[in-house]
């Protein structure tokens, strides 16, 4: 591989890592809460320590059902292409990068086999979108996120689509300041839709006793207890939790923690985010634009 083949990649790379990191039906046989993990499943927990004691506290379970609710992912992550055609001068440089990224590329390892935390045969195969899915399962944040480690990722999405626009929104501005980007940063994000029939644990009911998992900052260290939390939950088989978006008030997400759980997935509008670091964000710097 060439020296100019390796410098694009890693030019790449480095400015990437300052933005955001089925059609199936659903099955009679859900994974049940006392239920064993599935076959191939990791054990894991946030902090690869024992797992977190579940008691008192824990969020009771219900049966939901909820259809149509959004998780936004920038677009060019949407399927179709390869960034890495981008960084290519020609077909045998563009064969190049794509095997060094098979080797590198976490959604590829773990449709492999090959990520500690979580098994292959969780993974989705031959349905619509199955590589989205599994991206949000295999390329877990640094630092994890709510409710989930950095071992493993989790589908999170909002059942409304203005709340998945202010928590994108939220931490695209949140990184913007962490380097005083002074400039305003255009940015556009695919709103995947995708349907829900499980159980899952609920914390909306009762936001004062599980405060302590829905804490708005500072970040990562507000996440400690929820990702504790969550890890105790999927050591027991949980499917996911539904709590209300700390970002958006009046608004619920839902973080599942099951690929096989994410139904029907489908590509919706594609919204444009105009942000600026130095200013707060409203409603009207996000509209939906054409595709590309």
């Amino acid at each position: 591989m060439g020296i100019a083949v390796m410098e694009r990649l890693q030019a790449h790379t480095g400015s990437s890592a300052m933005m955001t990191s089925a059609t199936r039906k659903p099955s009679a046989k859900i994974v049940k809460r006392k239920n064993a993990l599935p076959k191939g499943a990791a054990k894991i927990s946030a902090t690869r320590t024992a797992v977190t004691r579940i008691d008192a506290a824990t969020p009771p379970v219900r049966e939901c059902s909820f259809r149509g609710a959004h998780r936004l992912i920038p677009s060019k992550w949407s399927a179709g292409s390869t960034v890495l055609a981008e960084l290519a001068g020609n077909d045998a440089e563009l064969r190049d990068l794509i095997e060094l990224d098979g080797a590198t590329n976490a959604r590829l390892l773990g449709e492999e086999g090959l990520l500690p935390g979580i098994g292959i045969h969780e993974l989705l195969y031959g349905v619509a979108y199955s590589e989205i899915v599994n991206a949000a399962f295999t390329h877990a944040a640094p630092g994890g996120g709510r409710f989930n480690s950095n071992l493993r990722g989790a589908w999170y999405a909002g059942l409304e689509r203005d709340t998945s626009i202010a928590e994108v929104a939220f931490h695209k501005l949140e990184e913007l300041r962490e380097v005083d980007w002074p400039y305003e940063e255009i940015s556009t994000c695919d709103d995947y839709l995708a349907d829900f029939a499980a159980e899952f644990h609920d914390v909306r009911g009762d936001t004062v006793r599980f405060t302590r998992f829905l804490k708005p900052g500072p970040i990562p260290e507000c996440y400690q207890p929820s990702q504790q939390l969550a890890a105790g939950l999927l050591e027991q088989g949980a499917n996911g939790i539904v709590y209300p978006s700390v970002r958006r008030a009046g608004g619920t997400c839902v973080a599942c923690f099951r690929p096989a759980l994410v139904y029907h997935v489908r590509r919706d509008a594609r919204l444009e985010f105009r942000l600026h670091a130095r200013h707060e964000f409203t409603a009207n710097r996000v509209r939906r634009v054409a595709a590309s």
